[in-house]
């Protein structure tokens, strides 16, 4: 009997299950600019963002196949995060000792560019702080999820998923 994945066992894709279901784009590559990251792992029908893509920088041999990003051919542009009925698309950039994380972002209020907002990691814990460079609002973006880019700490980069704005 096949064991069912840590993933759907406990409702999150673990940084090592990434590496292992979908590899990550090299640190020289996270340098040059944003790229794509799929965090998509299960077979399913589902092809919104090989379709949207302009560069064919998403592969997938058939429509139920996980979707991989050839890193080379990603110019960055956000189409796959904002289309992606699963939210399962990130873009990640490192710059100097900061990474930029594009994310989808579903809970209100929605942040304003220049905040700062606590970050939550894959399982929803505050790691840290961060500042919000670009918002996609819900009206703009090509799916119906307002995006956002946040800037924090590159060793964050690889856990950060969500945000939380805090207003007093």
């Amino acid at each position: 009997m096949n064991e069912i994945p840590k993933y759907l066992r406990e409702g999150y894709l673990s940084v090592e299950e990434l590496k292992k279901y979908v590899g990550l784009p090299s640190e020289e590559r996270l340098r040059q600019r944003p790229v794509a990251v799929p965090e998509c792992p299960q077979e399913i029908p589902c092809t919104p963002c090989k379709e949207i893509c302009p560069t064919n920088a998403v592969l997938m041999e058939h429509p139920n196949a996980v979707p991989i990003v050839d890193y080379e051919k990603c110019v960055g542009c956000s189409l796959c995060v904002q289309i992606c009925p699963g939210l399962a698309f990130f873009m990640v950039h490192y710059i100097g000792d900061k990474a930029r994380v594009t994310m989808p972002h579903e809970i209100l209020p929605v942040p304003k560019v220049g905040e700062k907002v606590v970050l939550l990691n894959r399982v929803g814990e505050e790691v840290g702080e961060g500042k919000v460079v670009t918002v996609i609002p819900r009206e703009k973006s090509k799916g119906d999820t307002p995006i956002i880019t946040v800037e924090m700490p590159i060793e964050l980069a690889w856990d950060v998923r969500a945000v939380k704005v805090v207003r007093e």
